[in-house]
């Protein structure tokens, strides 16, 4: 993330979009509450599926701003689905 919002210091506006969709999906796959259910047991497959949607995803974002074609409808749908953070800055990995 630190290597992307270095790289694209002065993003266009789709750009910043992706960074903050980026950040968001980092979050997402960090969250505290994928490990207790790992851990406790109680959803298992549902915690790992999770992790991996929000992994996969911020790599998705990732190839797409540095290869710079990013799919804007895709990114609004990804937007759409776990809008947290509606205020996030990507910045605070600068």
């Amino acid at each position: 993330m630190t290597q992307l919002v270095r790289r694209f210091s002065e993003p266009t506006a789709l750009q910043a979009r992706a960074l903050k969709q980026a950040a968001r999906e980092l979050l997402l796959a960090q969250a505290s509450d994928w490990p207790f259910i790992l851990r406790t047991g109680t959803s298992p497959e549902y915690a790992r599926k999770r992790v991996k949607d929000h992994l996969l995803r911020f790599l998705a974002v990732y190839e797409q701003l540095r290869g710079g074609s990013i799919d804007e409808r895709w990114l609004g749908d990804v937007e759409s689905r776990d809008n947290l953070f509606p205020e996030l800055s990507y910045r605070y990995w600068a």
